[in-house]
């Protein structure tokens, strides 16, 4: 007859990434000429799960570098961003508790588009998210019958009594 015993664990129970495009446009003082450099920095986000959906909430701050004045003067515009994605999420495993969403950046935002319009400077920010879905679950597991066999444990003999019943002077 088998015995079988149940362990609660932590385990991913969904997973997956998404990549994501936000297209922004930022309004400038002086016309640009010339776009010399964008940053993206800062990124922040965090995820709440609300039915089979996870909802990341973020922010990131753009630096924009550029010349005007017929590329004689340089200038950096700077944005905080902020954006909200929807993820929808199958779980693999649906009688779990306590579940927990982990939410990581597998590619960090970056500009990969920059055009000027007028006074304005368009711009594409693409990044790619991980989210996996931990929860509580149960693993039943079969166990067998038999024991390991118990080793005889024995008081140590001293140090002393081992050199003067095992040491032979005669040796030499």
């Amino acid at each position: 007859m088998a015995n079988y015993r149940e362990i609660v664990t932590k385990a991913v129970i969904a997973k997956g990434k998404k990549s994501f495009i936000n297209e922004r446009e930022i309004v400038v003082d002086k016309r640009p000429s010339t776009i010399l450099g964008c940053w993206v920095i800062n990124h922040s986000f965090n995820g709440v799960k609300n039915g089979d959906t996870i909802r990341i909430d973020g922010s990131y701050d753009v630096n924009i570098w550029y010349s005007y004045d017929g590329d004689k003067k340089t200038e950096v515009v700077k944005e905080t961003n902020t954006y909200q994605e929807t993820v929808h999420m199958r779980s693999v495993d649906t009688d779990c508790s306590n579940e927990e969403i982990i939410v990581r950046s597998l590619k960090q935002p970056n500009c990969t588009k920059m055009e000027i319009d007028g006074d304005k400077i368009k711009y594409s920010v693409e990044k790619e998210l991980g989210i996996e879905l931990v929860g509580d679950v149960k693993v039943k597991i079969e166990t067998t019958g038999e024991e390991d066999p118990w080793e005889e444990i024995t008081e140590e003999q001293k140090i002393d009594d081992v050199i003067e019943n095992e040491v032979k002077e005669d040796y030499i």
